[in-house]
């Protein structure tokens, strides 16, 4: 039976060690804190997981909460002018529900889940000496632990990165008693509130450990009116803050917050980081080699909602990669294409659409999203692009291609609604 070691308990090394787990092989989990201390810890992150992520996780049987999540249906988006009007409005509908489940309560319940099928579990902040010595008694490796000393041993690459400063500040708070939104108050949705020159303002439901709760969670532009959140530690004066950058700049969302109150006195979350992307291959000082996985390895700004989802993916695609080795050495070569596989099908096409959406906007891609208001394909394709964003490549990076698919669904449109006056002709004539 292989051994493999996992250091890091969150989305991504929690998925593969249940996964490896579920696969018969003998998988050691290493993480910082225990199930408890997550669950009474503070919020991590906003995680809605889109339908292809959801997917690698029913495929494992670790969809435990499925049944008590929102199932969120939609996507939509609002440009904000000056005058707090909104000029650009809409919601595309989803081809599969998305669902964010707060990881205090994921993560807890799936580090339960590994001890409970047998895993071993080391409570433990490892460090690089830590895996120099564990090196040599596993088969491999695996560091999902994104922050802290261990990854520094994972090289920037330059030629992937293109930012080296926070492009965003980050602020989130989980509140009970939002009120719905009045265009569609029965489809739970995400809502992406664009503020030009200022940030953004994401909505979404969620499932806490209050149970149903709702997301506010500001992205300001460094040096901005929304970068005000550094040094707030009160989580009173947090949410208070949020509230009055919502009147601001999104009163049609502050119009939603007359009840609202926070889940719990760990339920703000407030920082700032630089997207990166790191070389794959850790080296340790007794010359053995060590896997990055996830964020450890591709991290980008939350603007576009996938860190999860590529957890997730990137946790499937490793196991896919470990399984399909059979009994052959993990080594440095196998690494490198083990990464390579999951960076271009997943890390790449995200990085690409994030790095986009965190730069000023191009006249084509806001005409794009002014469509989308008018065509709803246009609405609809771009909403699932948060599932696949892959699909970005096709239609909205060159202005070309832009012009052209909008071309072709405005035809489209317009033969659908030729075909329907005729038909409401020939209908009116045979009366």
């Amino acid at each position: 039976m292989r051994k493999i070691l996992v250091v890091g308990a969150g989305q991504s090394g929690l998925q593969l060690a249940l996964g490896l787990q579920s696969k018969g092989y003998e998988v050691t989990l290493m993480s910082n804190r225990t199930p408890d201390e997550i669950r009474g810890g503070r919020v991590m992150s906003t995680q809605v997981m889109f339908d292809t992520a959801l997917r690698h996780e029913r495929d494992l049987g670790l969809n435990f909460w499925e049944g008590q999540a929102p199932k969120i249906e939609g996507v939509g988006v609002s440009v904000a002018a000056p005058d707090g009007s909104r000029p650009i409005d809409w919601l595309g509908r989803l081809k599969g529900f998305a669902q964010s489940v707060d990881q205090r309560v994921k993560m807890a319940g799936w580090l339960d889940a590994f001890t409970q099928r047998g895993g071993q579990l080391v409570i433990h902040g490892a460090s690089i000496a830590d895996l120099d010595f564990f090196s040599r008694t596993y088969d491999l490796v695996l560091v999902a632990a994104g922050k802290g000393e261990l990854v520094s041993m994972f090289e920037r690459d330059a030629s992937r990165s293109p930012y080296d400063a926070p492009q965003r500040a980050l602020a989130v708070s989980y509140v009970h008693g939002l009120g719905p939104r009045p265009e569609h108050p029965d489809t739970e949705a995400v809502r992406c509130n664009l503020v030009p020159g200022v940030g953004e303002l994401f909505v979404m439901p969620t499932l806490t450990t209050s149970g149903r709760a709702d997301i506010l969670f500001w992205e300001g532009v460094p040096g901005g009116p929304v970068d005000a959140f550094t040094g707030v530690r009160d989580p009173a004066e947090h949410l208070a803050l949020t509230l009055d950058l919502m009147e601001r700049f999104t009163p049609w969302e502050h119009a939603r917050t007359r009840g609202v109150e926070l889940t719990d006195a760990g339920a703000t979350l407030a920082g700032r980081y630089a997207p990166v992307v790191r070389h794959p291959v850790g080296r340790l000082p007794g010359g053995g080699v060590v896997l990055g996985v996830a964020d450890v390895v591709v991290t980008n700004d939350p603007i576009t909602g996938q860190g999860s989802n590529s957890a997730a993916k990137c946790a499937a695609s490793y196991l896919s990669s470990i399984l399909m080795h059979g009994d052959k050495p993990f080594d440095e070569a196998w690494m490198k294409a083990t990464f390579a596989t999951y960076w271009f099908t997943t890390g790449k096409p995200v990085t690409q659409w994030t790095n986009a959406m965190l730069g000023v906007p191009p006249e084509h891609v806001l005409g794009l999203i002014g469509a989308a208001g008018q065509l709803r394909p246009v609405a609809d394709r771009f909403a699932n692009g948060f599932d696949n964003p892959a699909d970005f490549d096709s239609y909205f990076y060159d202005p070309e291609d832009t012009a052209g698919y909008l071309a072709e669904v405005t035809s489209a449109a317009a033969a659908e609604d030729t075909s329907a006056t005729s038909a409401a002709s020939g209908a009116s004539s045979a009366e």
